[in-house]
Formats: structure tokens, C-alpha cells, sequence
């Protein structure tokens, strides 16, 4: 191993450095590109094709046979015509990746002729195997048949990898049974069901909105390692994360990563995954140095939510492969190194109207306030009520060493919305009144003559809170980098259509007895504002002093991924999803079982890989260090130079036996304990005994390791270093 280290090092030294190499043109000029895009649907349909295919897309129309064969015809037409020669059904079942299967667009004819051809039948309907696919006890091994149905609402698009191209179209994957089995069926029906639920309560202020989009913005956080050294540390390669590593002498306390000159390497890597993106219809609009070293963001514009996520999980399958042209890995998972921040995922998510309007921008006018504030309010009261929901959509083993810590926001569900905007809503609570009053702009005074005025926005920026209010939307900032957003967006949308649904009713009551609809509407806003006060927050969320003010409040702080996934099993959680048809009792079970499932491997997997890495490669080079330092010793002595030299390696040596002693034991019995927790049945059971029996094991384990590495000789020790990871590149 230490001579693998040694190889790495070596190869990254001499790797030639990747220039950046500029566009050739503009960016409006390839920007979806290789997408079936609205310019591509019509130049390649008929006029009366286009139009059905686009009142499917925006309408929700069903797709009859003749339109598929028409629309498939022209899938076909453009991507061979952009060199593609295989088509797939692209979808997202529950393993967190996406999954293609590659058909050709060969066929033969019924008298043996050579032809390409694609289907209506075939675009509309594939049947990818199920039985390997999560599926949380739905279907069983032997029960294999499964179904891809296309989303026309996301654009076919061509994936081109190493030269390559397929067709590529997103869809949805169900049991044969009719079950969901993946991500994106129940966030449709949460993103249509947040537009039953709101386009009602609009009418109440604007009777021509008849449509309302959930949008949002996903802001994606990432380390890159060069590959050689990734590949040279095993922990990374099986977990995603380093199991060991002592912190270096310099992290990132001098924060002079953040928002720094982006190394020219990266920024070549940067330029091409950008490139590929762009082409793709992804919206990216920037980048940046992150806070750790070798951390970087990339963000986008916002889009429909359907499609954002869509893209985001295309977007981290582009990085991964434009990263390997660059000898880079991206690193995706939460906390890939201990004593750095590590990686988020922070979901800007908003909804706007058909007639333009952001429903949660405060306007200029007092109707425009208090449609705002009725928007505003109800998404708070929603967090209120559903908070350890929230926190179980974001919930995995890997987010679990995020949150918390010292970038991330803490397992306590909070919203912020800023001092102007508290004092807003406790001015309405008090007086009823609609308190916005937008008038001149206010600017930030700087003193300097020079310097152009600053804009203030109605809000700071808190970046302790997991739900904060940024001017125009709500930042969930808790999800993790490596998540699929489809989850924690799927139970914003359906605790915000339920929230609105209550909402309409008891105004429509108040306005059924003779209530005005304003007074009706201020009313029951003003008892929503005095209900969901504990779940506002403004201060600290790392600080002790909010840990212990959030229990008084009744607010919940579950750390563990296996406690908080109990929220499912809640008869309040389950009725609201299966009253409003995101999922049926059954489906929300399964989900439940294989989260646990995964968490539970997961924990499987570092935990074998651990006792590997430290019994086969750690304790045999400290026995061997140990082994040098005896003959030193005895060297010394047999020439009567028994000095404090002498007496402190001996010293050292006692120590490394300590900790190699400590290393087997804990290895010992986390193996012991891990053969106990096998032996149960119950998911959730085994999920908590792997949380609170095998994975307490880690940081003892980890404390000794990272110890005999600042005591073994830098040329012995097998694992590539945090200075080497973090500092090279």
C-alpha cells in the first residue's frame, strides 16, 4: 500500500497540467443542443402533432398511438441525425442513481431486410427488470416484470459518452403491480397536486391564474481529488469517504479556498463539464472555490422542478465522466473528509403563476402583499406541522455526519425569515394589518463616494438554517450533495398543497357566513401566524443555547437516520400522503423498508472496509515501525546510550502497542457485533443496532489509526494523506 501512496504521488507530480481551452462560440448558440426541445419538436412533427404533443406537455393530454408513432418518428429522425444509433428509457429508481437500458434502432422487417426503426410503443412503454431494483418487499426476486413509462413534461435528450450518442428518454418506473418504484412518479403527483391545491387560493386575488409551476434552483457542492490518489485509497474507491486521516497542519482555517482564483486545472475541468451541461438544456449560470480546499459549487437557474432535478441528477453523472478525462474524481458524498465542510445540495424552491407572478415575492402593491403573506405564511405553517417529515426526506448515512457540523445546518427543522419579515408577521399577528409597505428602495450607506449604492434584500442570509427565506424563495439547505432531490421536494409540495387546501377551506367557511374575503383571508393567516411561532428561528442553529430553547418549543432533534425514518410509520404521515394520492400505505412501506436497507448497508460497507484497512494495512506497518524503533532501542543500549532519547521511543513504542491493541480490539468486537445485528429480522431493528452498536465503533477506531500516522515514519504509511487528498492537484 505505502508503495501504491508512493506511485500516486509520483503520477500526479508529473501529469501534464490541463489548459483551459475557450468556447468557440456563445453559449446561445449550443445551449440545448443535444436536447428534443421545443425548436426540435417543431421543425420535426407536423403543425397539428406539435400542437397535441405540446397540449400534452402543458396540459397533461393523454397520448394516443397515432401521436407516440409521430413523435417517436421524429425522436428518431433527429438524434441518428446527430449520429445516436440506441435509444433508452432513462429513469430513477430507488437505488439514489438513474438506470438506462440501450435498445438499437435496428430492426429487421418481416422478410429479413435491414431497417431503423423506433416505435410509438416502444417511446411510450419499455419493461427494464424490476426484481433487481429496490423495491422494499413489492416485488419479490422470482416477480421480475417492471415498467418504464415516458414523462413527456422532460425533454428526450442525446447523452454522448466517449463518443457514443444515445437517446435518451426520462420516465417513470413502476411495478407490474402499479406500485412506484422510483423518484420521479410521486414528485409529479406532488407537483400537481401543489397546483390543485394553489391555484384556487390565487383566484381569491387574481381570477386569470389557472396554472401554478413549482420551481426551483438546485445548488450543487463537490470536491474534486485527483484520481490517482482516489484510486490509491481504498475507503474512497468502496465508501465514497475516508475512513481515516489525520487533519493536516493546514485545513481550511484561513478560509482563503473560499471564493478564491479557481487552479487552472480545475477550471479546464470546470469549462467542460459546463460545455457538456449547456448542451443539454442544464441552465448553469455559475461557479466558485467552496469553503474546503478542493470543494467547488456549481449552480443553475431555476427551472421547473420536474426537470431541475432531472438535470441535477444528469448533472452529476456528466461530472463524473468529463472529471475522468481530467484525472479528477468527484467526490459527491456529504463528508468525504473529517475537519472540513462537507457538501450540500441547497434547494431554492419557490412557485410562480401562468401570469408571471412568484407567489412568494412580496409585490408592490397591498393586494400583491397579501397574497404574498397568504403564500408565505402557509409555507411556514407547513414546516410547523410537518417538520420531522422534512427531516426524514433528507435523512441518510452519509447526510448524517453532515448535519450539524460546523457548515451545515443542525437535524433541528427551523425556518428563518429574517428580522424585517419577523417583525412583518408580528405586526400582522398583532394588528391585523397588511404591514408591507415597499416604497423607496432601501440602501446599504457606505461612506465611500466612489462606490455605487448597495441594494438591500428584505432578509440576511442565514446559513445555519435548514429552511431559510432568501427574498423570493425558500432555501432548504439541509439535503445532502449526493441525494435526489425528488425526495425532500416530493414532501415540501404535498405538506404545502395540504397546508393550502386547509387553508381554502376554513376561509371559503369564514366567507360562507358572511365574512368579507380579505377579513376572511387576514383571519385565519393571523391564526396560522400565531400557531407555527416555534418553528421560526433567527438565531444560531449551531449553538447549544438553540438545541436546548428548540426542546422547550416541542421542536424535534433526531441525529440518527434509522429515528428519523420513524416518521413514516406515523398514522398523520401516512394519512396525508395517501389521502392526497402521492403514495398508497403500501408504496410509503416499502420506501421506509429500504431506506432502512440502504442506511443499514451502507454502515455494512464502511464497517467491513474499516477492520480491512486497519488490520491488513495499518496495524502491519505499525508493527513494522514498532519493530525498527525495538532494534533502534536495543541498539542504543548495547552502546550505553540510554539518553532521553532513548526513553521517550520507548515511550512511543509503549504507545503505538496501545493503540495497536486498541485498533484489534475495537475491530474485534465491532466484527462480534455485526454478526449480532445480522441475525435480525426487523429492518428497523437492525438499522438501529448497526447506528448505535457498529457504527459507535468508528471514531475509536479512527482515533488510534489516525494517531499511528502521526507516529509511523511518513515513508511507511500506506493511505495517501488529507495534506496529499486536499492540497494536490
Amino acid at each position: 500500500m505505502s508503495k501504491l501512496r508512493f506511485k500516486a504521488l509520483e503520477f500526479v507530480s508529473q501529469r501534464k497540467r490541463s489548459e483551459v481551452v475557450l468556447p468557440s462560440q456563445k453559449i446561445s448558440e449550443y445551449f440545448g443542443e443535444n436536447v428534443f426541445n421545443n425548436e426540435q419538436m417543431r421543425s420535426t412533427m407536423s403543425s397539428d402533432n406539435y400542437k397535441r404533443l405540446r397540449r400534452t406537455i402543458d396540459a397533461g393530454e393523454k397520448v394516443d398511438r397515432d401521436l407516440a408513432d409521430a413523435v417517436a418518428s421524429a425522436m428518431r429522425t433527429w438524434s441518428m441525425s446527430k449520429g445516436a444509433t440506441h435509444y433508452t428509457h432513462w429513469f430513477q429508481p430507488l437505488t439514489g442513481a438513474t438506470a438506462e437500458k440501450h435498445d438499437s434502432f435496428f430492426d429487421l422487417t418481416s422478410d429479413g431486410e435491414a431497417i431503423e426503426n423506433f416505435k410509438g410503443s416502444a417511446l411510450v412503454q419499455q419493461e427494464p427488470d424490476a426484481s433487481s431494483f429496490p423495491s422494499g418487499g413489492i416485488r419479490n426476486t422470482f416477480e421480475a416484470r417492471g415498467y418504464s413509462a415516458w414523462d413527456p413534461s422532460s425533454p428526450a435528450f442525446l447523452i454522448d459518452n466517449a463518443g457514443i450518442k444515445t437517446l435518451c428518454i426520462p420516465t417513470i418506473f413502476v411495478a407490474y403491480t402499479g406500485e412506484a418504484l422510483d423518484y420521479k412518479t410521486p414528485l409529479l403527483k406532488s407537483i400537481k397536486l401543489l397546483n390543485d391545491a394553489a391555484v384556487p387560493v390565487c383566484q381569491y386575488f387574481d381570477k386569470d391564474v389557472n396554472k401554478v409551476n413549482t420551481t426551483l434552483g438546485i445548488e450543487q457542492e463537490y470536491f474534486l481529488v485527483d484520481r490517482a490518489l482516489y484510486e490509491a485509497r481504498p475507503d474512497l474507491v468502496i465508501s465514497g469517504r475516508t475512513l481515516f486521516g489525520h487533519s493536516p497542519a493546514k485545513g481550511q482555517q484561513l478560509e482563503d479556498h473560499y471564493f478564491g482564483s479557481i487552479p487552472t486545472r480545475v477550471h479546464a475541468f470546470m469549462l467542460d463539464f459546463e460545455r457538456s451541461a449547456l448542451r443539454l438544456g442544464i441552465p448553469l449560470r455559475t461557479r466558485h472555490n467552496e469553503v474546503a480546499p478542493h470543494q467547488f459549487e456549481c449552480a443553475p437557474t431555476f427551472e421547473d422542478a420536474n426537470l431541475a432535478v432531472d438535470h441535477n441528477q444528469l448533472l452529476m453523472d456528466i461530472m463524473d465522466h468529463v472529471a475522468e478525462r481530467h484525472g479528477f474524481k468527484v467526490l459527491l458524498h456529504e463528508k468525504p473528509f473529517k475537519g472540513v465542510n462537507g457538501s450540500g445540495k441547497h434547494n431554492n424552491w419557490a412557485m410562480s403563476t401562468n401570469t408571471g407572478v412568484n407567489l412568494l415575492g412580496p409585490g408592490k402593491k397591498p393586494k400583491e402583499n397579501l397574497q404574498f403573506l397568504t403564500f408565505f405564511i402557509n409555507t411556514i405553517a407547513a414546516v410547523n406541522k410537518y417538520a420531522d417529515l422534512l427531516r426524514a426526506s433528507i435523512a441518510s448515512a452519509s447526510n448524517d455526519h453532515r448535519l450539524g457540523a460546523n457548515e451545515a445546518p443542525p437535524a433541528i427543522m427551523s425556518v428563518f425569515i429574517g428580522q424585517q419579515l419577523t417583525a412583518v408577521l408580528d405586526e400582522f399577528e398583532r394588528t391585523s394589518k397588511i404591514p408591507i409597505e415597499k416604497g423607496d428602495n432601501m440602501y446599504l450607506k457606505l461612506g465611500i463616494d466612489r462606490i455605487p449604492e448597495v441594494l438591500l434584500d428584505n432578509t440576511d442570509r442565514n446559513r445555519t438554517s435548514p429552511f431559510a427565506f432568501t427574498g423570493n424563495k425558500f432555501e432548504f439547505r439541509a439535503v445532502g450533495s449526493s441525494a435526489n432531490t425528488s425526495s425532500p421536494m416530493t414532501a415540501l409540495n404535498t405538506m404545502v398543497a395540504d397546508q393550502l387546501i386547509e387553508f381554502r377551506h376554513k376561509v371559503d367557511n369564514l366567507i360562507e357566513e358572511g365574512t368579507k374575503k380579505e377579513v376572511a383571508i387576514i383571519q385565519v393567516l393571523r391564526d396560522l401566524v400565531a400557531q407555527s411561532k416555534a418553528v421560526r428561528f433567527e438565531g444560531n442553529g449551531y449553538s447549544e443555547e438553540w438545541a436546548q430553547e428548540a426542546e422547550k418549543r416541542g421542536l424535534s432533534n433526531i441525529k440518527s437516520t434509522p429515528r428519523a425514518l420513524d416518521v413514516y410509520d406515523r398514522e398523520e404521515v401516512k394519512a396525508l400522503y395517501t389521502r392526497h394520492g402521492i403514495f398508497t400505505e403500501v408504496e410509503l412501506a416499502a420506501r421506509h423498508e429500504i431506506l432502512l436497507e440502504e442506511y443499514m448497508k451502507k454502515i455494512q460497507i464502511e464497517a467491513r472496509t474499516m477492520g480491512d484497512l486497519a488490520v491488513n494495512h495499518v496495524i502491519p506497518t505499525a508493527i513494522a515501525y514498532q519493530n525498527k524503533l525495538i532494534q533502534n532501542v536495543r541498539g542504543l543500549k548495547e552502546l550505553g546510550l540510554e539518553d532521553e532519547y532513548t526513553r521517550s521511543t520507548v515511550e512511543a513504542i509503549k504507545t503505538m502497542s496501545r493503540h495497536i491493541s486498541s485498533i484489534q480490539q475495537n475491530v474485534n468486537d465491532m466484527v462480534e457485533a455485526r454478526k449480532v445485528a445480522n441475525k435480525v429480522e426487523d429492518a428497523r431493528d437492525r438499522a438501529i443496532m448497526y447506528n448505535e452498536n457498529i457504527f459507535s465503533f468508528f471514531d475509536k477506531i479512527r482515533y488510534s489509526v489516525d494517531k499511528l500516522e502521526l507516529m509511523v515514519d511518513d515513508e511507511d504509511w500506506p493511505l495517501v494523506k488529507y495534506r496529499e487528498l486536499l492540497f494536490l492537484h
